[in-house]
C-alpha cells in the first residue's frame, strides 16, 4: 500500500532533502586522488550530525556505515573501506538516505576524480543517467500510471544504448527508507497505481555501459556488472503535488552531477 503523506510530513521530508543536498555540496572536493572510501564515508557521517539527520542506513540490515559508496563497475551498496582508494578517472557513486524528525530523504550522486573532457564517453554516460532520471521525474504526476515513471526511464537510458539494470529499483519512501511501492527502471506506461498528491518515491536509474547483468560481491552488498562496464547510479527523492513533481534533494550546486566541484 502507497502511503500518502499529509503536510507535516512532506515539510519535514522536504527539510530533510534540503539538509541532505547541503552536506552534498561539501563532496565534491573529497572526491580526489588517494582519498578512501572510508574517509569519505567518515565525512559523510559527521555532516550528517552537524546538521541534524540521521542515517537510516547504519544498522539496516546488519550494514556498518552512513552512506554507500560504489566504484567504476560497482552499480549501488558499495561498501566503504579504509583500503580502497579513489584514483584519477574513477566514477565514484555516493548514495545517502537520512531523516529529519522521523521522516527520510534518499539521493545518490556521481563524481569523477580529476578532470574528464565533456565528449568522454564516460561523462556522456553519466549525462545520460541525469537526463533518464530528470525523465522519470517528470511523469511523476496525479493522474499517471506508476509505470510512466519506469517507461520514461527506460527510453532515455536505452536512447543512449545503454543497458537498464532490472535486479534493483527505486521505491517508496517515508518514515521508512524503503516503502511501497517498487519503481522498476524498465517496463510499459500505463500500469500500475494511479498517482495521487502525497506520494513520495526515491527514483533511481542503475545503468551501464555494456551488458545489464549484475551480481552481489563477496561482501554481500556491492553489486557490479557480470562484464565489468562502467555503471551508474543517481538519485532524488520526488514528491507528488497538485502543481506536478517536487524535487527534494536539489539545490543550485548538486541538482546535477559533478566532476571534481565543477558542475556537469
Amino acid at each position: 500500500m502507497i502511503s500518502i503523506k499529509n503536510e507535516e510530513a512532506l515539510a519535514r521530508m522536504a527539510m530533510a532533502g534540503d539538509l541532505l543536498a547541503g552536506v552534498f555540496e561539501k563532496l565534491p572536493s573529497m572526491c580526489c586522488e588517494g582519498c578512501s572510501t572510508a574517509e569519505l564515508d567518515s565525512f559523510i557521517e559527521q555532516e550528517l550530525s552537524n546538521n541534524g539527520l540521521l542515517s537510516m542506513m547504519k544498522g539496516y540490515m546488519g550494514y556498518g556505515h552512513v552512506s554507500c559508496i560504489s566504484l567504476n563497475d560497482e552499480v549501488v551498496h558499495g561498501v566503504p573501506c579504509e583500503k580502497k582508494k579513489l584514483n584519477t578517472g574513477d566514477l565514484v557513486k555516493i548514495d545517502v538516505c537520512a531523516a529529519y524528525r522521523g521522516y527520510c530523504a534518499d539521493m545518490a550522486r556521481p563524481y569523477f576524480v580529476g578532470f574528464v573532457a565533456e565528449d568522454n564517453p564516460r561523462r556522456v554516460f553519466v549525462e545520460f543517467a541525469q537526463r533518464a532520471l530528470d525523465e522519470g521525474i517528470r511523469e511523476a504526476r496525479v493522474g499517471n500510471r506508476l509505470t510512466d515513471i519506469s517507461a520514461a526511464i527506460q527510453r532515455e537510458v536505452e536512447r543512449g544504448g545503454y543497458g537498464v539494470v532490472r535486479d534493483f529499483a527505486g521505491h517508496g519512501i517515508g518514515r521508512r527508507m524503503h516503502e511501497d511501492p517498487e519503481i522498476l527502471n524498465y517496463g510499459k506506461s500505463g500500469r500500475g497505481p494511479l498517482l495521487e498528491a502525497g506520494m513520495v518515491f526515491a527514483l533511481e536509474p542503475m545503468l551501464t555501459m555494456g551488458g545489464y547483468a549484475v551480481y552481489v560481491s563477496d561482501d554481500n552488498w556491492t553489486v557490479k556488472t557480470i562484464d565489468g562496464s562502467l555503471a551508474m547510479h543517481v538519485e532524488d527523492t520526488v514528491a507528488v503535488t497538485k502543481e506536478g513533481p517536487k524535487i527534494l534533494t536539489r539545490k543550485s550546486t548538486c541538482g546535477t552531477s559533478m566532476v571534481s566541484g565543477d558542475r556537469l
